[in-house]
């Protein structure tokens, strides 16, 4: 005869032993996290039901959460406790039956973001045109981040930026993110980007943790989301303010081409140039017809007016344009020397090119006078020589002052 506590004991040997590795698969009937961090649950099929439980340190691994209705593979072993005479499957691993862990905890955190509206467009803040101070959260040593640097390099000098150094994959990566996202939301910053290159789905997991969906979403600086390649999408793509295919394309998105503002400077100068020198001949031409006028009719005085008038206005014209100039200059004060030599430059090459091309203007209208008396014999608009034509043809003669046609006898 043995006691009840006696044959608990041997139950449990017997029951350990036996099982101290299974698989078991089945579908979650209920599910509790506890406070304490243990996981409390069971699985059934179309027959029974045996109850579960996952202690702490294994559900920290877990990337997907346990819901009722879920199909699930257990990696794990039974225990029996002796004072109640009950067993349990004790998980070590649990799997999605079907799918990876990865694909279904994607699918579950986007649904439940989703759900809270992280992703409207309503919670999207604008980038600015012109950042003046930009925040990096990547690998110091990672060659995205010398990628970006040589695009921004290439395209806008006038930004000072901020690099945050952090782990960008394994386990306590995730920490890392989040907490550099709220140090760079400190920072006055125009626009933090969070990124880091290509990899597998696990290297890029930190980016699809909930903490730095939180982080992103709480931001007030915007941001600009650059992991992985255009073929990747991470949870912190769908939160940030801005989605970037490739962490270089991100800096080609937020900041502007310094060749192309160059050039929209130099196009408004010769624009505002030719609107200057239109309105001063107008005005000439204006002035030139009023004085033919005045000398017909002799009043002198309304001459002198005309004059006065004219030089009023040309004067309130310069005052206007050096006031227009002068506001132009202020708001662009950080490209005025650059834009200053590079006008300089072109004003050179051009008035080198007017030169050159009015010196060959002049050689061509020597070249191509005609002496008086003489005439120059033209057929079908094109110079010929005389002893070219034949019977019947259509000529021209052409003078300095008048173009004869004739026909060949």
């Amino acid at each position: 005869m043995i006691t009840v506590s006696e044959l608990n004991e041997k139950i449990k040997a017997i029951l350990e032993a036996t099982f101290m590795h299974i698989m078991v698969e089945g579908e979650v009937a209920s599910a509790t996290y506890h406070s304490s961090g243990h996981l409390y649950f069971s699985i059934k099929d179309d027959k029974s039901t045996i109850k579960c439980v996952m202690w702490k340190s294994n559900v920290k691994k877990l990337k997907f959460k346990i819901e009722s209705g879920e199909h699930i593979v257990i990696d794990g072993s039974i225990g029996v406790y002796s004072p109640r005479g009950e067993y349990q499957l004790i998980a070590v691993n649990i799997e999605p039956y079907g799918k990876g862990a990865l694909a279904l905890a994607y699918e579950q955190l986007k649904a439940k973001l989703e759900a809270k509206g992280y992703f409207k467009d309503e919670h999207k803040k604008p980038i600015p045109k012109f950042p003046k101070r930009v925040a990096i959260v990547t690998a110091l040593q990672g060659a995205a981040l010398q990628d970006m640097l040589k695009v921004a390099r290439k395209r806008w000098q006038l930004v000072d930026i901020f690099v945050i150094d952090v782990l960008v994959q394994g386990d306590s990566a995730k920490d890392e993110i989040s907490k550099a996202i709220e140090y760079a939301d400190t920072l006055d910053v125009d626009v933090i980007v969070v990124s880091r290159g290509g990899g597998s789905a696990e290297d890029l997991w930190a980016f699809n943790e909930e903490i730095v969906a939180e982080a992103i979403f709480k931001a007030n600086t915007p941001i600009v989301s650059a992991i992985g390649h255009e073929v990747d999408f991470l949870i912190s793509d769908f939160v940030a303010d801005l989605r970037a295919p490739t962490p270089s394309a991100a800096i080609e998105m937020i900041l502007p081409d310094f060749n192309e503002y160059l050039q929209l400077l130099s196009e408004i100068e010769d624009r505002v140039k030719f609107n200057i020198s239109y309105k001063l001949r107008d005005k000439e031409q204006k002035l030139n017809e009023l004085t033919k006028q005045l000398k017909l009719l002799s009043p002198i005085d309304r001459l002198k007016m005309y004059e006065r008038e004219f030089a009023n206005t040309k004067e309130r014209l310069n005052e206007a344009v050096e006031y227009k100039f002068k506001n132009l200059y202020n708001q662009l004060e950080p490209l005025k020397a650059r834009v200053q030599e590079a006008i300089n430059m072109q004003l050179k090459e051009k008035n080198s090119k007017l030169k050159l091309l009015s010196e060959h203007l002049k050689l061509s209208k020597e070249q191509r006078a005609v002496k008086k008396g003489f005439v120059e014999v033209t057929k079908n608009g094109k110079r010929v020589d005389i002893c070219q034509v034949k019977k019947d043809d259509l000529i021209a003669l052409v003078s300095n002052d008048c173009k004869v046609e004739a026909r060949v006898l």
